[in-house]
């Protein structure tokens, strides 16, 4: 039926007969397996005719021999003919079927399966709907086509489509479907959002000017949403994190002209700093200004929540909030650098040269806000807190209850002209409000829900809640409105620990299932006690929640419920995401019935990073028993993105009693303090861990407490310990079957052999560690290998071999977002090309590894860096920059106690010396370069006495 009428059978078409008989068919279709009189289907294909009911029964007979041998058929009953078909087999009603599939799985929140229903059910569309029929014999008006049905499918899959990432999808359809309705404003902005999702700003443009002249035919002029689209295609997609205007905002001139002013100013630091008590409209006040600024800072506008004040959630660090700040901002996780100091000066870079509007909302205190304050003179920043700022920060708001007129106009813009005539009334509602405009939206919102209620009545309510302090009993007169359920739900988000909930995180604190929790959900933001912060997605205003702590104590089990969600949930996503890791995560003794299932990696990732900030809070709010397997699971997330400090500032707050706790956290801790540079922390720390996994038995945690040992012996240069532990750990991963262990500790194996130039045997060790993870297809793994691999190449002159080597690696760190491993790789190929004597191409190389290190907090490979780059210089004859380089080298080596860097860094300081003529200075470097080789059991050792013992200079004197 969408379409022309067609039936099949077996994939053979059904002949359907005449005109006249093709309407009682679909008079028949319309009322499927629902008698239909002959009277009726007389009245209907035959107004005004009533003597041609005798056809009917000729016509049902011919479609009765039609449809004979299929499986439907016509049955005469005391009341009509009956078409008796199942209803999936008509295309009208299985597109209607699939459509309400595809909303029950978004209210599942499975967008994908959403997008798989909707793409079935426009597929069943082939045309109009029963395009060769006249509506007008079979119904008229009384017939409802689908057709507008079928126009919202298609934008509601190609909203979809957009959602997970399947702009191209979403493009091909919306360009065949404004073709056929190009004055559709929705579909034109579709195909705009998914051009510009592509990158293809001119098709956007062209798409915004084949709207506009449709919609100029009929006298129109594009709506926002459309001109907007135009406007960033134009100027290239601004970061954008703030929240939607806020709807019926009223008042407050003074204090905005006061931010615009401000905004429009030239002091060095523009800043405003927004204070008041709870309720009072900071944030809305924030968030209106900054809306009506956006034209003055067209290169973004964000927003961080800092948590200052709100209850149940620790206010958020200066190193997390630059994080969000700088992954706003569009820089890639795996280079943000891992300090407070890197972060803000990263933070300011990327904003220089730019115009873009900041806004920190609840900060706790000035020190919290200083590093986060734009310092490029043509960003501003808008701050909210209950604390009052200081001078040196920015200009100052106090924000003070409305004045009466405001607050009453606010109340009569939210409820509209219900309550005329009643200005006393009004005034006695916004004073009990404490002009406060949470508590009078909070009383708006109540009573337009009882449209039955008058303003007397709740004034009633509100002096009935008496006892409260002055603008909260519009929040208690709510409160008491709300049933057994929704008043327990609303106590539970009183002690919510984290800024908010998804829809199923909620179903599992209330316990309830997903249906139930999304009425009540859907009634609390009703009447303003919830916002809705994005799809499915609910936090609490600040002075909301302090009320709803303050309501009752939740239920014992409704936070377990919670926590039991995080952690099962956590679980599973890390397993999907980080699969390699799997014999090393904790066990879950947990159960939580709406836990969530990731079928692919990109789902888990994406759960965990928009839950992250839930998940620390759980951690800190939660038992010993959650926060440690939280702190372990969460582990690979933060090491991923290089915030080792982020992550062991969390740890810091966990207690763990049992050696199965304290092994989990100690091997973790140990990896992060390596990475951070500190490695003999990180040396008792895997001692430790390792005391507890054998006192254990676990031999898999024991492997990777070897492999922990041995990087750090390796980083401070005992190389004979580093070595004892490889061997011992890749013989426990042996043990356990866990090939990705035992190809890490054969590579790292080969990279202790390789630095004692036993090349076979490195070599050897390389290839059967590469062959084990090209089959486990571990792919970070393998580039480390490939890495190694490639520099035993350039040691035995295989230079020509080695440069694809490096380029393979850094084909698979460039594939991961794995900037250090990238990094490693083209300081190798530039190394490849000094060798060979391309110096060009070896600086060339040099500058592309530090553009892919540049936000990396990576002392191993900063040391790196510099070593290869100073050897270059000296090749080719630029001495002083490469005793720089050196130096650099050094300093940093001897900050992290890195053994085997300052070897390097001390002969390459001894040299570039001696080649400058600069003997005694040169001396000291040559005495200790050789004493850490010795020390180190290194053939360079005797390699740099036998160079020393054919100087004539003071460098040979010993």
């Amino acid at each position: 039926m969408l379409g022309p009428l067609e039936a099949w059978h077996d994939r053979i078409a059904v002949p359907l007969g005449d005109q006249q008989q093709r309407f009682i068919l679909v008079v028949l279709l319309l009322h499927v397996n629902k008698p239909v009189s002959p009277e009726r289907i007389t009245e209907v294909v035959w107004p005004d005719q009533p003597e041609r009911r005798t056809l009917v029964r000729g016509y049902i007979n011919k479609l009765r021999k039609a449809f004979d041998g299929t499986d439907a058929e016509i049955e005469r009953t005391a009341t009509g003919y009956v078409l008796r078909v199942d209803e999936d087999q008509i295309d009208a009603v299985r597109f209607d079927r699939l459509r309400a599939e595809a909303a029950q799985a978004l209210q599942d929140n499975d967008q994908r399966r959403a997008v798989e229903l909707l793409r079935e059910a426009v597929a069943l569309w082939r045309g109009e709907f029963l395009e060769d029929i006249d509506i007008d014999r079979i119904g008229g008006v009384e017939v409802i086509p689908p057709n507008e049905a079928h126009l919202d499918a298609l934008g509601d899959l190609a909203e979809l489509e957009l959602l997970t990432g399947d702009h191209r999808s979403a493009r091909d359809r919306m360009r065949r479907a404004v073709r056929t309705a190009p004055d559709n404003q929705k579909y034109a902005e579709l195909l705009m959002r998914a051009l510009i999702a592509g990158g293809d700003r001119v098709g956007a443009i062209r798409a915004f000017g084949a709207a506009s002249g449709a919609l100029a035919e009929l006298g129109l002029e594009p709506g926002t949403v459309l001109r907007n689209l135009a406007e960033r295609a134009r100027r290239g997609e601004p970061v954008s994190s703030l929240p939607s205007r806020p709807g019926g905002f009223t008042g407050r001139s003074g204090e905005l002209e006061t931010i615009e002013a401000a905004a429009a100013g030239s002091d060095e630091r523009r800043a405003v700093w927004i204070s008041g008590a709870p309720g009072v409209g900071k944030t809305a006040l924030a968030v209106e200004s900054v809306h009506r600024l956006r034209h003055r800072f067209p290169d973004g506008q964000l927003l961080v929540r800092l948590n200052g004040f709100t209850p149940g959630v620790a206010p958020m660090s200066i190193s997390e909030a630059l994080t969000q700040l700088l992954t706003e901002l569009g820089v890639p996780a795996e280079q943000i650098p891992d300090t407070v100091g890197r972060k803000a000066t990263l933070y300011q870079t990327q904003l220089y040269g730019t115009k873009t509007l900041v806004v920190l909302d609840n900060a706790v205190s000035p020190e919290q806000i200083r590093p986060l304050l734009p310092e490029a003179r043509d960003c501003f920043a808008v701050v909210t807190s209950r604390r009052m700022g200081e001078p040196d920060i920015s200009e100052h708001v106090r924000l003070a209850p409305m004045p009466r007129a405001d607050a009453e106009a606010l109340f009569l813009t939210l409820i509209g002209p219900r309550v005329r005539g009643k200005s006393s009334d009004v005034a006695s509602l916004v004073k009990r409000c404490g002009y406060l405009p949470v508590s009078i939206t909070v009383a708006a919102a109540l009573l337009r829900k009882h449209d039955r209620w008058s303003l007397d009545h709740l004034l009633g309510l509100m002096d009935d809640s008496g006892a409260w302090r002055e603008g909260a009993a519009a929040i208690h007169a709510s409160y008491q409105q709300l049933d057994e359920q929704q008043q327990q739900l609303f106590r539970l988000f009183g002690h919510l620990p984290g800024p908010d909930v998804d829809l199923v995180g909620a179903a599992a604190l209330a316990g309830r299932d997903v249906a139930a929790t999304r009425k009540l959900l859907h009634d609390l933001h009703e009447v303003c006690l919830l916002e809705e912060v994005a799809p499915h997605r609910y936090q609490m205003m600040d002075s909301i929640k302090e009320f709803a702590a303050t309501a009752g104590e939740p239920p014992a089990d409704a936070l377990a419920r919670l926590l039991d969600f995080y952690l099962v949930t956590l679980a599973g996503a890390v397993s999907v995401a980080y699969p390699f890791d799997r014999l090393a995560l904790p066990d879950v003794d947990r159960e939580s019935p709406l836990g969530v299932r990731f079928p692919v990696a990109d789902k888990a990732l994406a759960w965990i990073t928009a839950e992250r900030d839930n998940l620390m809070a759980a951690i800190t709010y939660s038992g010993p028993d959650h926060a440690w397997r939280l702190v372990a699971l969460i582990w690979r997330h933060f090491n991923t993105a290089n915030r080792f400090e982020d992550w062991i500032g969390a740890v810091e707050s966990v207690r763990t009693d049992d050696d199965h706790s304290q092994a989990h956290v100690l091997q973790r801790l140990s990896t992060a303090h390596d990475r951070c540079g500190r490695h003999r922390d990180a040396l008792d720390l895997a001692r430790q861990a390792l005391e507890r996994w054998t006192r254990l038995g676990d031999v898999a945690g024991e492997a990777a407490a070897l492999g922990a040992l041995a990087i750090s012996s390796l980083q401070l240069g005992d190389h004979d310990e580093a070595m004892k532990h490889f061997e011992a750990a890749q013989a426990k991963y042996e043990q356990c079957g866990d090939l990705r262990g035992r190809a890490h500790a054969l590579s790292m194996l080969g990279y202790l052999n390789e630095q004692h130039h036993r090349y076979d045997i490195a070599l050897e060790q390389q290839e059967e560690a590469i062959k084990i993870l090209r089959d486990i297809q571990h792919r970070q793994g393998l580039a480390h290998a490939l890495n190694n691999l490639g520099a035993i190449q350039q040691h035995l002159g295989r230079l020509e071999d080695a440069i694809p080597t490096h380029f393979e690696a850094h084909e698979i760190a460039v594939e991961l977002g794995d900037a250090c491993v990238a990094a490693f790789a083209l300081t190798n190929i530039a190394d490849a090309h000094r060798l060979a004597g391309r110096l060009e191409l070896a600086l060339h190389h040099h500058d592309l590894a530090a553009k892919a290190a540049a936000e990396l907090a990576d002392p191993d490979l900063t040391a790196r860096l510099h070593r290869d780059r100073a050897a270059t210089a000296r090749d080719g004859g630029n001495l002083l920059e490469a005793l720089r380089l050196y130096l650099s080298l050094l300093d940093i080596a001897i900050g992290t106690g890195n053994r085997t860097n300052q070897s390097h860094g001390e002969i390459g300081v001894a040299r570039t010396l001696h080649a400058l003529d600069r003997h005694d200075e040169a001396v000291p470097h040559w005495d200790a370069a050789e004493a850490v080789f010795r020390e180190l059991d290194q053939p360079e050792a005797e390699e740099v006495r036998a160079e020393r013992a054919t100087l004539a200079c003071a460098c040979g004197q010993r």
